[in-house]
């Protein structure tokens, strides 16, 4: 779903650039002298955009500005929720976890990626982790982001915090899997000096 969402952003963001930038394009090819299409508003370089007849024709009916201000307010509205959700995180704030009595309970997000992200640090190779909770209640999925040590392998570090941190993690909420995406990035060091 999230793919999903940005796909459909990026989509909406070309076409919107693709539009605006034709329109700028003919205004300007119009503005330095090229001939306007048939179909064009203005038939030259100095034509105003709006004559004043056309800004006045409908400032004396009662719905003209009321219409124009809720418009308005719309698109404002639509670009605050697109930015909203373009900006909003997607992570879990807690997961159902089954204790078998049938009650259940509630393991909180944050304490999951704490203790998930202590541990991938305490993996050999590992100088520092950072671990989201993105995705469903039903579905979980770790975002992780692990920096290696120079003397680190980076498949041997993968392997261990799959079958190590990120195990313990799917035990310990009681999931049937934790699917994970892991970006391995290096520490930076200083050269060694050779005498």
């Amino acid at each position: 779903m999230n793919a999903m969402r940005t796909g459909v952003n990026r989509v909406l963001l070309a076409l919107a650039g693709l539009l605006l930038l034709a329109l700028g394009g003919a205004v300007l090819a119009v503005g330095l002298g090229a001939p306007p299409p048939s179909w064009w508003l203005h038939t030259g370089p100095h034509d105003v955009l709006l004559t004043r007849a056309e800004r006045t024709r409908w400032r004396h009916t009662a719905w003209w500005w009321p219409a124009v201000i809720a418009t308005l307010a719309l698109l404002v509205l639509l670009a605050l929720w697109w930015l909203a959700a373009a900006v909003r995180r997607r992570r879990l704030t807690d997961l159902p976890v089954d204790t078998g009595d049938g009650a259940g309970a509630r393991l909180r997000g944050r304490a999951l990626e704490s203790a998930l992200a202590a541990e991938a640090a305490g993996l050999p190779g590992v100088a520092r982790a950072h671990v989201d909770l993105r995705g469903r209640r039903t579905s979980p999925l770790v975002r992780a982001g692990l920096r290696l040590e120079p003397h680190a392998v980076p498949g041997e570090t993968l392997t261990a915090f799959t079958t190590e941190a990120l195990a313990h993690a799917r035990e310990s909420a009681g999931l049937a899997s934790l699917p994970a995406e892991v970006r391995l990035t290096e520490a930076g060091h200083r050269a060694e000096r050779v005498v």
